[in-house]
């Protein structure tokens, strides 16, 4: 288990020096000599002169990019969300000079600004002339362009007070923080609760800040409190010289959590709260293999008995499997009502159905299950949980694909993945289960490729889905990330959690992580010492008795909860076996709930989505993504006017604030759905209209 902290290294941010005074006072001088000319009465009487155009605002923003971590993080947030971003590489040869031309220009006859917003790395970072800053501070000032500057230090310059006039600097791992009123009015109105920094690593410094008591013209929106009394900034806006700048005095990469529940706020503050792009706190979890038993992790042979690795030692039979009672199945839906979030149920009905006919023809389990059905969602397993892939050859450790006489593999038929799926619905189908045709999970998602066995996935498994209608296929994210056809079929990806499928117990869990992540000198299978890129080795083993609770559930608490608050829409997945026995899931369940509700406010609750709709989500946002990589959509702000044009077919994600109305060709409509205190929407033109038209709320 890796941290992604941040490895302080020590030093101030980047360069502080700057051609700024340059642009402040060449201002200056001009209006100066304005104002005299007025005062003189230089300027004659005459006809009124028509007002200049209400200039044009192109919805993009400018990063400037010193490769630092601060900058990457912001960047990689505009990205995820769908908002469109030039970036202007300091030290790159060959880089564009930033000056007023390429800042803006004129379209129609009307000024057009470029960007919405400019993301710097500091206030004055170094590699940028001194031109190009008075270029940037005149652009600001002329179209009221906001800027963040990424991670700077406290000082006058920025608004602050020095940190040595009773603020803080330091490492502020495990530092509680808290966003003002200002904040929650503002740009962060979506959090409620602390913001605590992360502390993965006791022994690595994971983030760096400096906090200044502020200053006048600064607005703080993220502070704590400061030896002496009073308290000291971390994040705020310093007004001044007609000019805006997010300040932000800490340091961070797009991996912590800090920055995850900040940037949502720093880009609404960016942006001014109106940009292409949406984001939701995405969370669901599919249980898999409802109605069968799971096979009981050994601990004394370090191994799950059925697996081919697992030979000698007691038998199968020693080791009894693991599957919900009906009293668990009551105590689910308890949770589902009184936590308020729906489970998945991904079911193999063939399994149960032949677990009833080896048990006595009777299945309290099942007869549960289907009393509250409606309470759950349903999504088909397959009907047995075969492998769907090559034809296993399990004579070899690890196995290997059947081959025919000819050299080439063998592949489970178009027929049997077929049967499979149609069985399984047809079953849900008679019981009266509401299930969704285009939604399936196979048996350890095979079909599709693994490797290194199978490079690339069963050629009948796209004639297969096309068959049962399945359009939504779900894929292993450790393995196969990124969501991509399988025939006319689109996978979707899913986390899988450290909550084992094999055990039922604690002290299971707990003896079957050590294995893992123990040295050979710990008594563990040394994976984590022949894995080092991408596992780390526990400093001790964990105690069977204590270890699950105290190390393992606020640990998958908080990795899920990362990916809750990172647009991250790929379901969770863990098996009924945690539902079974000393119930293992429940805990983290209810960490991640609670810690997400004690942070965020009521206006950004959870978004549970289905399996289709997060293959859905996911489909749109790759075809934004082309358009924009293409350079096939044009937006734009004039005045309280959004205009929105993107190729025929593709989905537009548009956030705005609340009060906004989409026009139609006859009167206009409530945009969007409220969301995070703002309104949001993938969103297209009406019939007969060409552009998406948005009419923004007064003062927005």
């Amino acid at each position: 288990m890796q941290s992604r902290g941040l490895r302080f290294q020590g030093g101030r941010p980047g360069a502080r020096r700057g051609g700024r005074s340059v642009g402040i006072r060449a201002g200056r001088a001009a209006g100066a000599l304005l104002a005299a000319a007025l005062l003189a009465g230089a300027v004659p009487a005459g006809p009124a002169v028509a007002a200049a155009p209400a200039p044009r605002v192109d919805l993009t923003v400018l990063v400037v990019d010193d490769g630092g971590g601060a900058v990457g993080a912001i960047a990689a947030e505009l990205k995820s969300t769908g908002v469109p971003y030039r970036t202007v590489k300091l030290g790159e040869q060959g880089r564009p000079t930033i000056t007023a031309a390429f800042l803006a220009d004129t379209v129609d006859g009307r000024p057009r600004a470029r960007f919405q917003g400019v993301v710097l790395p500091s206030e004055a970072p170094g590699g940028l002339s001194a031109a190009e800053q008075a270029a940037l501070t005149a652009y600001q000032k002329t179209y009221a362009v906001p800027q963040v500057d990424a991670y700077t230090w406290s000082h006058p310059g920025v608004g602050l007070d020095y940190t040595s006039d009773g603020g803080f600097s330091g490492v502020l791992d495990g530092v509680r923080t808290d966003v003002t009123a200002a904040g929650k009015a503002g740009p962060f109105r979506y959090l409620d609760g602390p913001v605590v920094f992360e502390d993965n690593a006791p022994q690595i410094a994971e983030s760096y800040g400096y906090a200044g008591r502020p200053r006048e013209g600064y607005t703080s929106y993220l502070d704590l409190p400061v030896d002496g009394g009073g308290r000291a900034s971390l994040i705020g806006e310093y007004a001044r010289d007609g000019r805006r700048e997010l300040v932000v005095t800490f340091a961070y990469n797009q991996y912590q959590r800090q920055f995850r529940v900040l940037a949502r706020g720093i880009v609404e503050w960016l942006t001014q709260g109106v940009h292409l792009g949406r984001s939701r706190n995405y969370f669901s979890v599919h249980v898999d293999d409802v109605f069968a038993p799971d096979a009981r992790w050994d601990t004394e042979r370090n191994c799950t008995p059925g697996d081919i690795d697992c030979a000698g030692g007691p038998g199968e039979e020693e080791v009894p499997e693991i599957r919900m009672t009906a009293e668990d199945a009551r105590y689910a839906a308890a949770w589902q009502s009184s936590s308020g979030f729906t489970l998945d149920m991904v079911y193999n009905a063939g399994s149960g159905e032949l677990w009833k006919t080896e048990h006595g023809g009777t299945d309290a389990l099942t007869a549960q299950l289907l009393a509250d059905r409606a309470r759950y969602r349903w999504i088909n397993h397959t009907y047995t949980h075969p492998f769907l892939g090559c034809v296993q050859d399990v004579t070899v450790v690890p196995w290997r694909c059947a081959t025919n006489a000819n050299g080439t593999t063998q592949y489970v038929t178009r027929a049997e993945i077929s049967a499979q799926i149609r069985d399984n619905h047809n079953w849900a189908v008679g019981k009266g289960i509401s299930v969704d045709r285009g939604e399936l999970v196979t048996g350890e998602h095979s079909g599709l490729k693994i490797l290194p066995q199978q490079p690339a996935d069963n050629p009948n498994l796209a004639g297969a889905l096309a068959d049962n209608g399945v359009k939504w296929i779900a894929s292993d994210n450790s393995r196969d990330s990124a969501q991509r056809a399988v025939g006319n079929a689109r996978t979707v990806p899913r986390h899988p959690m450290n909550v084992y499928y094999n055990v039922g117990t604690a002290a299971e869990m707990a003896d079957e992580y050590n294995w893992i992540y123990t040295s050979r000198a710990d008594g563990g299978s040394g994976i984590c010492e022949d894995n080092p890129a991408t596992s780390t080795c526990l400093d001790e083993p964990l105690d069977p008795a204590t270890g699950y609770a105290a190390y393992i559930v606020p640990q998958e608490a908080r990795i899920a909860l990362g990916h809750v608050v990172a647009n991250d829409p790929r379901p969770h997945y863990v098996h009924q076996s945690n539902l079974a026995e000393e119930r293992l899931l429940y805990p983290v369940l209810d960490q991640v709930l609670a810690d997400y509700r004690a942070l965020y406010a009521d206006n950004t609750p959870l978004v549970n989505p289905r399996q289709s709709e997060v293959g859905t989500e996911f489909s749109r946002r790759a075809a934004w993504d082309k358009a924009l990589a293409e350079g096939k959509v044009t937006a734009y702000r004039i005045g309280d006017t959004v205009t929105v044009k993107a190729p025929s077919g593709v989905v537009a994600p548009v956030t705005a604030p609340e009060g906004t109305r989409k026009r139609a060709l006859l009167g206009s409509s409530v945009f969007g759905t409220a969301y995070a205190g703002t309104r949001s929407d993938w969103t297209s033109p009406d019939l007969l209209q060409s552009a998406v038209t948005l009419t923004l709320p007064a003062g927005a």
